[in-house]
């Protein structure tokens, strides 16, 4: 008796910590989204979207390990945050999508529109032939030390001028907040 309910609760912590984890992405995205589509035009019938955003999840690749050496605080969870290093990742944005605009953030919706392969940004992109348009591309957050996550964020067009960065965002009082922004590029 008592082993089947210590597998009931094993069983709920599990699914509770990975609806908790779901809901820290979409928290996470939903900050990322408003920061980079606050200046952006509402997407109404017609009007060219410069911005899109891209639908995987990127995986977090070696590039991590280069973020973690230059910064002493990210050091000191070095282990942590590599075991979240994944280059085989296949989930997309879908559920934390439906989690931010799903009856709420209709004006943040409007403007972000909805998400797009690397094929359908090439196919825009060629149909109106202009190259001031971007992808969006943000890598699956990373947790660690119970209240701070790093993710990276790129931004993809056709032409050069790619900009990419990292975000250390730190969950005060059960609100994300951008802390800093580590290892910026562009090309």
């Amino acid at each position: 008796m008592k082993a089947k309910y210590f597998t009931l609760l094993l069983v709920s912590l599990f699914f509770a910590n990975g609806l908790a984890q779901e809901n820290h992405d979409a928290a996470i995205l939903k900050i990322l989204l408003s920061k980079y589509y606050q200046n952006e035009k509402v997407i109404v019938k017609n009007r060219l979207q410069y911005l899109s955003f891209y639908c995987k999840k990127a995986p977090n690749n070696e590039e991590t390990y280069e973020v973690i050496n230059k910064s002493t605080f990210l050091k000191q969870n070095s282990v942590e945050i590599k075991k979240q290093v994944n280059n085989q990742l296949d989930e997309d944005w879908s559920n934390e999508f439906n989690t931010i605009f799903t009856n709420q953030n209709q004006y943040l919706k409007s403007k972000v529109n909805a998400c797009l392969s690397i094929d359908d940004f090439h196919k825009v992109s060629k149909r109106f032939n202009d190259n001031n348009q971007r992808l969006m591309i943000v890598s699956k957050p990373m947790y660690f030390a119970t209240k701070y996550c790093l993710v990276k964020v790129a931004f993809y067009r056709n032409i050069e001028h790619n900009y990419g960065c990292y975000f250390l965002i730190e969950n005060i009082n059960n609100v994300w907040t951008i802390k800093e922004v580590l290892n910026e590029w562009e090309t």
